[in-house]
């Protein structure tokens, strides 16, 4: 189930030019069918929700067995097939997009367009944050979401070919769409939520070490990425977006971390990093780590796609 090296390089490619499309995204259609079967199977019971899992990830992992199967002697349709899949699960582009669609309002001083813009990005209530609050939840976003949108998918594509590409989407759509603590998905979700926790365990990891590689062109310290990574990534309420904050906290020189509200639920996170609170500048840098980190990540998964294939013959009498 390898993939062809030069399709994943095509489809970063794609991701780079276009991003996604503002309608009929592949992953939007997903989205759209898997919340079609949710009001068709939906229960107050795990069991439901695991069921409803395994059907919704079983059967994006099919649609990528059998693209893989019937493209396994046709190099070209294999490439194409390849970047069409890498394009569609990848989202650094327009995750940078929207990125830069909030700071420049809030540069700009316009504190009101820079909360409307928010929701697109982050899904806590912008209502009360300040410029700081802001800037703050777009640095975290960017950190947590260049190991969602970026690495775990080029992760999961090489090690798992197109099946793993499609079913690592699926299974990061899910957890958007159900894997919340809210009264209807708390028990129904569970299942989403702790395969994507399982999914996502090696890609978060790999994004800290690559963000603490990448922080001198961020102007920060590889040496102090790595310390923060490891004293403060596990503190985090998730197991892995921890570590992908932690390590931009480091990188950037900031403070992350603190109280966030959601549609009228408060956490208190503990504080990540020892730097300043961000500001609106450190949006753009926290893009270019990204962007950083998305490009090793690219190389690494390319530099794996194209190792020699293992042999099969037996050992010569």
């Amino acid at each position: 189930m390898r993939i062809p090296a030069l399709g994943l390089a095509l489809g970063v490619g794609i991701d780079a030019l276009i991003g996604d499309p503002r309608r009929g995204h592949p992953v939007a259609v997903f989205g759209t069918a898997a919340g079609a079967l949710e009001k068709r199977m939906y229960a107050d019971s795990r069991a439901r929700g695991a069921a409803y899992t395994a059907v919704c990830v079983g059967a994006t992992a099919a649609l990528g067995v059998a693209a893989d199967r019937l493209t396994r002697r046709r190099p070209a349709a294999r490439i194409a097939v390849t970047a069409a899949a890498t394009w569609a699960v990848l989202g650094g582009t327009t995750l940078r997009r929207e990125a830069r669609a909030i700071a420049a309002p809030l540069t700009a001083g316009d504190l009101s367009a820079a909360r409307e813009r928010l929701p697109y990005l982050v899904g806590r209530d912008p209502s009360g944050l300040d410029a700081t609050g802001i800037a703050r939840a777009v640095v975290e976003s960017v950190a947590e979401n260049t190991s969602d949108a970026v690495v775990a998918p080029l992760f999961w594509g090489a090690v798992a070919g197109l099946p793993g590409l499609l079913a690592y989407r699926a299974v990061n759509t899910l957890d958007a769409m159900v894997g919340h603590r809210t009264p209807r998905h708390t028990n129904f979700g569970w299942a989403s939520a702790r395969l994507d926790d399982a999914a996502n365990w090696v890609p978060a990891r790999l994004t800290g070490l690559l963000t603490a590689a990448a922080a001198p062109l961020s102007g920060g310290s590889a040496r102090t990425t790595w310390r923060i990574l490891r004293r403060d990534g596990a503190a985090h309420p998730s197991p892995n977006s921890g570590r992908c904050e932690a390590s931009a906290a480091g990188a950037l020189g900031l403070r992350l971390g603190g109280r966030n509200v959601y549609a009228g639920r408060v956490e208190d996170r503990p504080a990540l990093g020892d730097g300043r609170a961000p500001e609106p500048a450190d949006i753009a840098r926290a893009n270019r780590l990204s962007a950083a980190v998305g490009a090793a990540s690219a190389a690494l998964a390319a530099a794996w796609a194209a190792r020699p294939a293992p042999t099969t013959e037996g050992p010569r009498p």
